[in-house]
């Protein structure tokens, strides 16, 4: 029975919120640092040198460097930021609008749309419909090409 045992109240309350405290500081500082390096890479205003020289800066005196490159360039850092957010929102949004089908014309389902009013109305036949319905699934052309077989009304 010569060994000691710890017990949760040998390691004060006040100790853990300190060591919780340092722990955090501690993440915070290198996500601070991560931040830096990758603002120095994105920021297109800096020469080759300028990059390096920050870079190396911010390496080999961390600390310093890191609060420097805040102190001098930290008013531009969330500005690059947000360019380069709004940069990759409108990415997203073309790509979603490409994918999506909305490249400025109707869209098939808005053709074979029109095309089955056109129909209904009794404008073009079934013959005519199922030519112009082929052509808009494959692709091959919109709607106007029905309206060229189209007969227009007491013809």
């Amino acid at each position: 029975m010569s060994a000691q045992t710890y017990l949760a109240y040998d390691y004060p309350l006040l100790s853990v919120f300190w060591s919780i405290l340092l722990f955090f500081l501690w993440i915070m500082w290198f996500v601070l640092l991560f931040r830096v390096v990758v603002d120095i890479f994105r920021d297109d205003e800096l020469s080759g040198w300028a990059k390096a020289g920050w870079l190396a800066f911010t390496v080999l005196l961390p600390f310093l460097g890191v609060f420097v490159y805040v102190i001098a360039r930290g008013k531009n850092m969330g500005r690059r930021e947000i360019a380069q957010a709004r940069a990759q929102q409108e990415a997203f949004d073309a790509h979603i609008r490409e994918a999506a089908g909305a490249k400025g014309g109707p869209s098939s389902i808005d053709e074979l749309a029109k095309l089955s009013e056109i129909r209904a109305r009794g404008d073009i036949t079934d013959e005519e419909f199922r030519r112009a319905k082929e052509l808009v699934l494959t692709g091959h052309g919109p709607a106007e090409h029905a309206g060229s077989t189209a007969r227009t009304p007491g013809h």
